[in-house]
């Protein structure tokens, strides 16, 4: 009987059931013309009988024509739909993947920032890609291939009992050695399947690390170092890899040399019975085709093992990214966002980091419409402040209004389309600046984005570009400098007009001069929105209407409209 474990295993497939359900007429119909396209592949062995006894044994010219048509006309309809049958197997599977990349494409979307801070960047971009590509792959060489072999399996079974049950009996006396030796490599196998998965993920991540942080090893001549380190780790690949094709071969080669034993004990005994004529000609024919093919399925099935136990593994990657639960989700029946009109009120707001507080008991209350400067050292927490304002986080205790309404009661797409964040490191794609700016918004004009890039202080860097706006950011935007794709970011806030915008250390790579025209520059843009400008600059403070001070241990603020008390551990 298979283990708990194993059946634990195998039931990552049953998870499919989610993406299957949409297709599953079109998959019932797919595999009732595989079945057909089976079940006339079974009656050829049976047709050969026929063929030997009733024709040329009887030497009947005519039943020797009629028996060769039908053996011709049950091949050529086999292929046919079997044809059929794979070609729309492959686009429903291909369908069913798509769901599957889309539904883990949105389910990343929604985990926290904490969560890709600790993810090695490598593994998921392993799973995303690697992984859902095994699985595809599987799904539309495998799943279908393994329903058909079981299905002629039991059919050649059947067969074989009706033709001759003793016979039968010494065919399959060297099963059970079979299945033994097929369970003991499959397990083997699935193990060291998962482990490759491991060391391919270590070998991507080492990659990526290396390619992000190539000016350091340039600077620091440690080149020979990486060369060492991805030496040792492809190694690790190498030898893994080298077992599972060990295990992969023992796993068909074994099973296989143990069946090959039992059709010479067919061939020796139905020889006897000949000879005794206690069976045909014909049967004995028939009979050792239906061996024959009973070998190939089950050859084929411990074939495709290596493949089945690949996807599983793959299968249990993926879902183990699904089962990431998100920090913040959406309640049933949020409630729309339509502005900011009142103010932003934190009230006792408190947030750790495990066993790191970084806000605590935070009361404080930002008007609708001022220009509010909150000020602190680095490592004070307010990034996190910032997080906490739009939703990426939720506090540990406590709650956040809007003009009245706790955050969690807001519908997340509004929230975030009414109070936009602006990171100390903002994310440029490979496009051109124009395209940077109006990301995901299509139907932008080329007017409102250069009103955006002009209030965004960027009109100096465009006049200087040959190809102004159609100038390429560059992978990652590294073709700019670290001042240059802030503002193209800032830029890109300010052309949505959101009622919040948040700036996270907005000009740091900014002169004290540059970063006032800036500063100036968004309260012209957004003369109603609320300005919320995190930074450790002092500069910006001088044109703010407001300005709330972090250090460690407490929090000091400056507003005569702003009075309640705040108390803050800085991060």
């Amino acid at each position: 009987m298979p283990s708990s474990g194993s059946i634990a295993q195998w039931k990552t497939y049953g998870r499919l059931g989610i993406f299957l359900r949409p297709y599953t007429r079109p998959l019932l119909l797919v595999l009732f013309v595989s079945l057909l396209s089976t079940a006339l592949g079974l009656v050829q062995p049976y047709i050969s009988k026929l063929l030997i006894d009733q024709a040329l044994l009887r030497r009947d010219m005519h039943e020797l024509i009629r028996i060769a048509g039908l053996m011709f006309g049950a091949t050529v309809l086999g292929y046919v739909m079997n044809i059929l049958a794979s070609y729309r197997y492959v686009k429903i599977s291909a369908a069913m993947l798509f769901d599957m990349r889309v539904a883990l494409f949105r389910h990343l979307q929604t985990l926290s920032p904490r969560f890709y801070a600790q993810f090695r960047l490598g593994d998921l971009m392993s799973r995303l890609n690697s992984d859902v590509s095994e699985v595809q792959r599987v799904s539309a060489d495998t799943l279908l291939s393994v329903l058909s072999n079981v299905f002629f399996f039991l059919g050649c079974v059947a067969m074989m009992l009706w033709l001759n049950w003793r016979l039968f009996l010494v065919s399959v006396v060297l099963v059970p050695a079979c299945l033994f030796a097929f369970r003991h490599y499959q397990k083997k196998l699935t193990a060291l399947t998962k482990q490759l998965r491991e060391r391919s993920a270590d070998l991507g991540s080492l990659f990526v690390d290396t390619i992000l942080g190539m000016r350091v090893v340039v600077s620091l001549s440690a080149g020979e170092h990486e060369a060492g380190r991805f030496r040792q780790r492809n190694d690790a690949f190498v030898r893994t890899m080298l077992r599972v094709q060990i295990a992969s071969f023992m796993t068909g080669a074994l099973p296989g040399a143990i069946l090959t034993a039992a059709t010479a004990a067919v061939i020796l005994y139905g020889g006897w019975l000949i000879m005794r004529e206690e069976m045909s000609v014909g049967t004995l024919v028939a009979f050792m085709a239906y061996h024959m093919r009973l070998l190939s399925p089950i050859q084929t099935l411990m074939g495709m093992t290596s493949g089945l136990a690949s996807a599983r593994v793959s299968l249990a990657r993926i879902f183990e990214l699904f089962d990431t639960p998100a920090e913040v989700q959406e309640l049933p029946g949020a409630v729309p966002l339509a502005g900011v009109n009142q103010s932003i009120r934190l009230e006792n707001v408190s947030l750790s980091y495990g066993r790191n507080t970084v806000l605590q008991h935070v009361n404080i209350e930002i008007p609708a419409g001022i220009f509010c400067a909150v000020l602190g050292p680095s490592g004070v927490g307010k990034s996190t402040l910032a997080e906490l304002l739009v939703r990426y986080l939720d506090p540990d205790e406590g709650r956040i209004f809007i003009d009245g309404r706790d955050l969690r009661e807001l519908s997340l797409t509004d929230l975030r389309r009414e109070v936009m964040l602006v990171d100390q490191s903002p994310y440029l794609f490979n496009a051109t600046i124009a395209e940077n700016i109006a990301f995901a918004l299509p139907d932008a004009s080329r007017q409102a984005i250069e009103a955006a890039a002009s209030a965004a202080g960027l009109d100096e860097l465009l006049h200087r570009l040959p190809e102004g706006y159609d100038t390429k950011a560059g992978e990652r935007g590294l073709a700019l400098s670290a001042g240059e794709r802030q503002r193209i970011a800032l830029a890109r806030a300010l052309l949505r007009r959101p009622a919040v915008l948040i700036l996270d250390e907005p000009t740091s790579a900014l002169d004290a001069e540059t970063e006032k025209t800036v500063a100036t520059g968004l309260r012209k843009a957004l003369p109603h929105a609320t300005l919320i400008v995190i930074t450790h600059r002092p500069a910006l403070a001088e044109i703010a209407d407001a300005i709330v001070t972090i250090e460690a241990g407490h929090v000091r603020i400056t507003h005569v409209r702003i009075t309640h008390d705040i108390h803050s551990i800085g991060r």
